[in-house]
């Protein structure tokens, strides 16, 4: 038979995965995800408390989770999970419904989570609104390695271009003789660099006019 004194005793006296103890405070605060206060103590801790009461919010929805004696021996339906509507007053209604003869305690702490819960929800719908600067992280390790990348494409990229260069120039003066393995697309640059040349200097005589033709 599950016995809540005894619960707490070893709970607080012993061991708790989900206390947090704080240096400065005395006060012991808890970590599990039903503890309507989010303090380790006696009346909140939802362990050592058979009969027991909170609200939870997953995604932007309000939830209210009751746990009784006569579900403790199934684990998998413990808690009885309510939906709570979105009407703030409607909510209250029905958490003073379910909880009617329960500990005022409980009661009180139920709406209290509840209404913090909707406040920082209406926090959230505020600042989604508002073009507020987002901050975004820089990794300065990234950015170095890419600066440092792209300075050695670009000297690779200058020097195979000096070296094309340099083997056109060689071509033109004809210092290999004969073709061999160039490329067709630049055999035929080099050919439209040299007609284009040849336009630019090509010149042609013509003969005076006679005094006939002007007669004529």
């Amino acid at each position: 038979m599950q016995n809540d004194e005894l619960i707490w005793q070893n709970i607080n006296l012993n061991f708790c995965s989900y206390k947090v103890k704080a240096k400065q405070q005395k006060q012991s605060f808890c970590k599990n995800e039903h503890n309507v206060t989010g303090l380790c103590n006696r009346q909140s801790c939802p362990l050592a408390n058979s009969k027991y009461a909170t609200v939870r919010e997953e995604k932007g929805v309000c939830y209210l989770y009751m746990k009784v004696i006569e579900r403790a021996h199934t684990p998998k339906e413990m808690w009885e999970k309510i939906k709570l509507p979105r009407n703030y007053e409607k909510a209250l209604e029905l958490i003073d419904k379910h909880l009617i003869y329960w500990p005022k305690f409980t009661v009180h702490k139920c709406k209290q989570r509840y209404t913090k819960i909707v406040q920082y929800l209406i926090r959230m719908r505020k600042l989604r609104k508002k073009n507020t600067k987002k901050l975004v992280s820089r990794d300065l390790k990234m950015e170095k390695r890419e600066s440092r990348r792209e300075a050695k494409a670009l000297s690779a990229a200058q020097l195979d271009q000096s070296i094309e260069k340099e083997l056109l120039e060689r071509l033109k003066k004809g210092t290999y003789g004969d073709i061999y393995n160039i490329h067709k697309d630049v055999f035929e640059k080099l050919v439209d660099e040299d007609e284009e040349e040849e336009e630019e200097t090509e010149s042609e005589f013509v003969a005076d006019f006679d005094e006939s033709d002007l007669e004529d």
